[in-house]
């Protein structure tokens, strides 16, 4: 029941049982008349991100009991999308957020608890979570591990991207590998989601956009105390949320979606965040889609560069106010709605007339009468290539590639393209295909972190265009374009590119075509056949024959 909890597990004869299992958890009945509130992270040692989640999980629990509830700490799974890239391990990534969502789900629901605090901080698991909690509907909220701090290499701060990047410079012989190792041991000093505008930190500022986590949640660097504040005050309040009736979905409403494509474009987010944002509003009960998306990038202008798209950091923007700073800018230009309930108890605009602006804060969010773009930083493109749609982090774009054609050199699957890459065999004009590397085809839409890394490690990422069917890591820069849409296992149009053709990407006009007639295309298509992967009868068996397509936010039905 809203505003009360449910004590489903304690009250009455029938439940003597579980009264009995819940005496042997040490639990009295004091505690057992109290609010039960699930608190679920998903610890790993395996995830840098994720190593230090138990102390908070000790902040919230901490939290819950001042504020009258019981608290009941749980687990569930978390893969490293930075461990994974370029290897079988990346096509368990996607798929992993469908668990996490399952996980949580039927944990929570299988224990009948009252409400939940939800700590996430790495790629998949922020939005299989957010998933979760609009599933559910409960009282809800979400605090993450926050943001790693950069790292410095010869006096120039640095990040996995980095790393990653230089790769390809060792390669093209512009880095040693004695100064690769230097910086690879450098770039990611202690725990934390990576330190850039990447996937994870996408998610987490999102997560306070959207209103189901607490001002600061996007931005307090994971090794500073307030990170523990922000978490003993998240268990603190969704007692009160549980209180006052406010459930996930009271906050999750079209408004709160619309805010965060506000912020999403403000910041110049990962692309991910549209496959996630699909989702979680698909849970939700919200009508969201790419024309939505895209319409949001051409009225709201890009106010941070962040890397890979700049030179600074999360903890940077941490310094200039944060997301709540972004928020109160976006309000005051008519582009941001104030209205809704957030985590606090209180509205957007409630939030943001009691928010201070840092005194002598960097330089790092713009004003919206002089922003970094006009547009935002992400954009759909359309097209003979994408008739569904296709994503690009436009606000990492050279200017020199938002309008580029060139010949297609086609690959059936990320290692090819990269061994072609760091051979030498691009060359500068070229379009990189890969294709069979979507939801279904991948299976699991893999990142291709390495190829537009190393692209850019060695100088061509202002010179070679990439598009796929699968998807980027935030971490790429450059004229990247992915969630190409049918993707080529569908059948889709990537699937009839042939090697030289042709292929047009105008980014300021939203168009992505391939310069080939109709007739030869209706020709080529009854001369392909998808190849086949063997999959076996495991999770991503199920997951390719489930998974619907990445216009669609690439969720299970």
């Amino acid at each position: 029941m809203k505003g009360a909890a449910r004590r489903e597990l304690s009250r009455g004869v029938e439940r003597a049982p579980h009264r009995s299992l819940l005496y042997a958890l040490g639990l009295g009945k004091d505690d057992m008349a109290a609010p039960l509130v699930g608190v679920i992270h998903a610890f790993s040692e395996v995830v840098p991100g994720h190593l230090h989640l138990r102390p908070l999980a000790d902040a919230v629990k901490s939290g819950v009991w001042s504020a009258g509830g019981t608290p009941v700490e749980m687990v569930t799974m978390s893969i490293c999308d930075g461990l994974a890239m370029n290897h079988m391990g990346m096509r368990y990534s996607l798929a992993s957020r469908e668990l996490v969502a399952d996980s949580v789900e039927a944990m929570v629901a299988g224990h009948a608890l009252d409400a939940v605090v939800l700590i996430p901080n790495c790629d998949k698991i922020v939005p299989g979570m957010l998933m979760a909690a609009a599933r559910l509907d409960l009282p809800a909220l979400v605090v993450s591990g926050g943001p790693m701090l950069a790292g410095e290499f010869r006096g120039r701060p640095v990040d996995l991207s980095t790393v990653f990047e230089a790769v390809g410079a060792v390669r093209a012989g512009r880095m040693t590998e004695d100064e690769l190792e230097e910086l690879e041991q450098a770039a990611c000093p202690g725990c934390g989601s990576c330190a850039g505008m990447f996937t994870a930190n996408s998610m987490n500022c999102l997560a306070e956009a959207l209103g189901l986590a607490l001002p600061g949640n996007g931005t307090i660097p994971a090794v500073h105390a307030g990170r523990l504040r922000l978490a003993r005050e998240a268990g603190r309040q969704v007692v009160s949320l549980l209180r006052r009736g406010i459930t996930a979905r009271g906050i999750l409403q079209p408004p709160a979606f619309t805010n965060a494509l506000a912020v999403d474009m403000a910041l110049g987010c990962s692309t991910n965040t549209v496959l996630h944002l699909l989702a979680i509003a698909h849970e939700a009960g919200v009508a969201l889609d790419l024309a939505t998306v895209d319409a949001m990038s051409r009225r709201v202008p890009q106010l941070c560069r962040l890397s890979p798209a700049g030179a600074h950091y999360v903890e940077d923007l941490h310094r200039a106010g944060g997301i709540q700073e972004v928020m109160a800018r976006l309000a005051k230009g008519g582009l941001l709605d104030t209205d809704g309930v957030t985590a606090t108890g209180r509205t957007v605009g409630d939030n943001l007339a009691a928010w201070r602006a840092p005194i002598g804060a960097p330089p790092v969010i713009a004003s919206l009468e002089l922003p970094y773009r006009s547009e935002g930083g992400l954009a759909v493109l359309t097209g003979s290539l994408a008739p569904e749609g296709a994503v690009v982090k436009q606000g990492a774009v050279d200017p020199s590639m938002l309008s580029h054609r060139g010949p297609a050199r086609v690959y059936d699957g990320e290692a090819p393209a990269v061994a072609a890459i760091l051979g030498g065999d691009i060359r500068p004009g070229d379009v990189v295909v890969i294709r069979y590397e979507g939801p279904r085809g991948g299976p699991g839409m893999p990142e291709m972190l390495s190829p537009t890394a190393s692209l850019a490690g060695m100088g061509l990422d202002r010179q070679v265009a990439l598009i796929t069917d699968g998807r980027f890591s935030g971490a790429t820069r450059g004229a990247a374009i992915g969630h190409v849409s049918p993707e080529a296992a569908a059948m889709g149009p990537l699937a009839l590119v042939a090697e030289g053709d042709e292929i047009i990407i105008d980014i300021p006009t939203r168009r992505l075509d391939l310069s080939v007639d109709a007739a030869e295309l209706d020709y080529r298509r009854g001369q392909v056949t998808p190849p086949a992967r063997s999959l076996g009868r495991g999770l991503l068996a199920r997951y390719a024959r489930e998974v619907t397509s990445a216009a669609q936010g690439a969720v299970l039905p």
